[in-house]
Order: structure tokens, then sequence, then C-alpha cells
């Protein structure tokens, strides 16, 4: 027979086995964060959830996260998401990449580098226009890209600064805004470099002449809010800069570039965003509202 003593100890034993058992021994998984991708465009070229796929996958099972991919065009949801921070990392062009950064401190980590002589902004006319410099085109019309756009919105907005314009038409494509100028719908448009010399062809009985060129725009980031914690940053940029050739050519982002300084493009699209509510305007006064006067 056992002594009292001795079954306590062993009754002892089995309760302190149980209690681990409950608490410490069956541990739950842990459940893999999310990463909010926003991916966007201003319909320059379309976008496809199917481009992004094997650096989804690569991400994924380098970081152990969700990755979801949200592709947006429109500028609005686009600011939308980055102000209420519901991505943690966007793959911005310069445009939408000004307004992060300047304004809620989205961090850039890889550079979308392209040729600088591609992303230079053009205005174009046709060849039989008699518009010869930008001044001309005061009280006439031209056509836009689309809202956010560095070289088809921002850009020609700053540099038109002052005049007054007939009127101004927002073309949904490079293709349809060369397509306005050629059929005189507009008396002229706002384009890349790179998308005029892509699109002019397009028109082959049209002939087309550049009035203006722009300053050179930085190129697109991919950026990382600043909700990212500090170790989970680290190891995204590992992985994005460890990822194959054909990784990074699908997403489009270049780990060897020198991240672009935005210092200056940032300030020319504060100095461009109070004139946005003037473009709608019949004809749009390319100036700065009237600040209200107090009542006498």
């Amino acid at each position: 027979m056992f002594s009292r003593p001795l079954l306590l100890l062993q009754l002892l034993i089995f309760i302190g086995i149980s209690i681990s058992g409950c608490f410490g021994g069956a541990e739950k998984p842990k459940v893999p964060k999310k990463l909010t991708v926003g991916v966007v465009n201003y319909g320059e070229t379309k976008l496809s959830q199917q481009q992004y796929d094997r650096f989804k996958t690569y991400l994924s099972t380098k970081t152990r996260s969700i990755v979801d991919i949200e592709p947006t065009y429109n500028e609005l949801r686009a600011i939308r998401q980055i102000r209420s921070r519901n991505w943690d990392m966007v793959f911005a062009p310069p445009g939408l990449a000004a307004i992060a950064i300047g304004k809620k401190r989205y961090e850039p980590i890889f550079s979308m580098a392209e040729i600088s002589s591609v992303q230079t902004p053009l205005i174009i006319v046709r060849d039989d226009s008699p518009i010869q410099k930008i001044s001309d085109l005061a009280n006439k019309s031209i056509a836009l890209g689309q809202r956010g756009s560095a070289a088809g919105y921002y850009v020609p907005l700053y540099d038109m600064f002052g005049l007054t314009l007939k009127e101004i038409n927002f073309a949904s494509t490079p293709k349809k805004l060369m397509e306005l100028i050629s059929q005189g719908t507009v008396d002229a448009g706002a384009i890349s470099k790179k998308n005029f010399e892509r699109y002019r062809q397009v028109q082959p009985k049209t002939n087309f002449r550049i009035i203006h060129e722009g300053r050179y725009i930085p190129s697109g980031v991919v950026l990382l809010a600043p909700t990212v914690e500090r170790n989970r940053e680290q190891q995204i940029r590992r992985a994005m800069e460890e990822a194959p050739a054909h990784i990074t050519a699908d997403a489009g982002y270049v780990p060897s570039a020198k991240i672009p300084n935005y210092k200056q493009f940032i300030k020319l699209v504060e100095k461009v965003r109070p004139l946005e509510q003037r473009v709608e305007e019949t004809p749009a006064v390319l100036l700065y509202p009237a600040e209200p006067t107090a009542a006498n």
C-alpha cells in the first residue's frame, strides 16, 4: 500500500502536468500578418494582378505574410488609401509618391527606375497649328492626362500657371489624347515623351510638333507606410533586394538603382494642388483662388 504522503505527491504532480498541458503545451499557431500592397496607374498602361502574381507569392513566402495586391486607376482612391494608411506598401508613380512622401511620411525603399529622358513631360500640337510656345495657349483648349499623372497633369499645370485656357479636357489614355489633337477637338495636349514616341505612330496621317518640354520628373518609387514595424521593414527590404530578376521585372522595381531625390518635385506638386479646383471651370483660369476677405 502507498503511504498518504506519497499519494498526495503523485496527485500534485498529475495536477501540475495537466495545468501545464492546458496552458503551455498547446500553443496556438501564429496568424500570418497581412501586407497590403497598393499598385497605382493612371491609364498609361493597363495593370493586371497577374503581373504581380510571382512577386506576391515570393514576398509572401519570404516574409511569412498574407500579401494582398490592390490595383487602382484612380488618384482620389489612391490618396484616400494612403491618407488612412490602408496600404502598407505602394508602387507609386511620381505624382502620388510626392504626396505620400511629403504629407504622409511614407518612405521610399526602391526606385522604379526608368531612363530619365522618357520621364520628360511634353506639350504637343498638330504640326499645322499656329501655336509656337506655351504662352500661345492662352484662350486655347488643352487635353491633360489622368489626375495624378506627373507628366500629363502636375507638370503641365505648373508650367501653364497664370494662363487662362478656353477649356481643359481629360484624356483617359495617351492614345485618346493624341486622337483629340489629331481630330482638332483640342488645340494641344500634355503627354510624357515615352508615350509620345510610342503613340505618335497611331495617327499616321497627323504630324505632331513639340512646343514645350518640361522639367525632369523623378522615377516612381516603392513606398512603405510609417506604420510598418522596423523589424518587418528590414525583412521586406532584404526579401526584395534578394529577389530574382524575373520577380523584380514583373513588379517593376530595380534594387540596384539609386532612389531619386523628391524634395523639389514635392514642392512643385504642393504648388499645383491649389489650382486643381480651377481645371473644371470654363474658362480655366490657372491662378490661385482668391483668399476670402474679412467683412468690414
